[in-house]
């Protein structure tokens, strides 16, 4: 299982950025996945999950209101929105799956299991 996103750069403070995840799984419609960031000197943390429906969602309270994923099985895609960006939103965004259709929130942190590399947002204030 491969995943790569993109679509991170420089955004100022308000400003908006979209991020793309494609993968490389064939059943696509069977999996949940999710959004991952990383900060420097900072520890992984979530930031939202989708559900293989598209129906169901599931954000960090952190990001909630400002970011919205979506995803798109007929290209294997998932995105996020992110506005009102903020500089504490500066960090690696990775996307992740799992191989599930139960509601994202109620997946472990040790279900998502296959991670692609992340692309770099940097807010600047």
């Amino acid at each position: 299982v491969q995943l790569q996103a993109s679509g991170g750069g420089l955004a100022q403070a308000g400003g908006s950025l979209r991020l793309s995840c494609v993968t490389s799984v064939r059943t696509f419609y069977n999996y949940a996945v999710a959004w991952f960031r990383q900060a420097p000197g900072k520890e992984r943390e979530f930031v939202a999950a989708i559900n293989w429906s598209g129906e169901s969602t599931r954000y960090a309270d952190y990001v909630k209101g400002r970011f919205t994923v979506s995803r798109d099985n007929a290209e294997n895609s998932v995105y996020v929105q992110m506005d009102s960006l903020k500089p504490e939103d500066t960090a690696v965004y990775s996307c992740a799956v799992a191989h599930t259709r139960i509601d994202p929130q109620r997946i472990r942190r040790d279900a998502w299991r296959y991670w692609g590399q992340g692309t770099l947002v940097t807010v600047s204030s």
